[in-house]
């Protein structure tokens, strides 16, 4: 698929999503004057990260991680010899959900397709996922429920899937965020993002 194609497929899915006036965050967007995150990076990147929701900082600008959890996540990438610029950087859902409560199951339906498209559009060789929704929305989506446990014991794991375009390796991660007070974490967390190094 050719530069501008998927450009222009992205492009469709953000405007669907800055329309999406049947998501039940929609209203809380306009009311706050927030941004929809659509997600940023490479469209030809081989390692494609999915966090969970967009907090205060990224609806306000309308970029994914670009607070707290993103300026460890930068430090991640970089302590494991990855560019942020080389990747792409998603989120399940487009929209802030209220006091970033966790993503409601009936919110996961209504933009996990988004995510969907985006990912058959990009074709990472490597899906990355930080923290337990994205974690349990990929191994779902890509057939492997049956090998979910708690994020706990499988952070750091890497899972064979097949996706429409071909393999993908499925890498499990922690959300930076975790690591903002707990150093401990961000140890393991450093450790964990090394095994990305065999796929740059």
């Amino acid at each position: 698929m050719g530069d501008e194609n998927k450009k222009e497929l992205m492009k469709q899915i953000r405007d669907e999503v800055l329309n999406l006036t049947t998501s039940p965050l929609y209203e809380y967007r306009k009311e706050n004057h927030y941004f929809p995150v659509i997600g940023e990076g490479s469209h030809n990147a081989k390692i494609m990260f999915i966090g969970e929701a967009p907090g205060l900082n990224e609806a306000k600008t309308g970029r994914p991680f670009c607070g707290s959890a993103g300026k460890i996540l930068d430090e991640l990438l970089e302590n494991a010899g990855i560019k942020r610029e080389d990747i792409y950087i998603g989120n399940i859902l487009k929209d802030r959900p209220q006091q970033n409560r966790d993503p409601l199951p009936d919110e996961v339906k209504i933009y996990g397709p988004f995510l969907d498209r985006q990912i058959n559009i990009i074709q990472p060789k490597v899906i990355a996922t930080l923290g337990r929704y994205s974690m349990d929305y990929i191994m779902r989506k890509f057939g492997l429920e049956s090998e979910l446990l708690p994020i706990g014991q499988m952070h750091g794991k890497v899972f064979d899937a097949k996706a429409k375009y071909g393999d993908v390796k499925i890498a499990v991660l922690y959300h930076p965020a975790v690591a903002i007070y707990n150093n401990k974490t961000k140890d393991t967390l450093k450790e964990d993002f090394l095994i990305l190094k065999n796929f740059i």
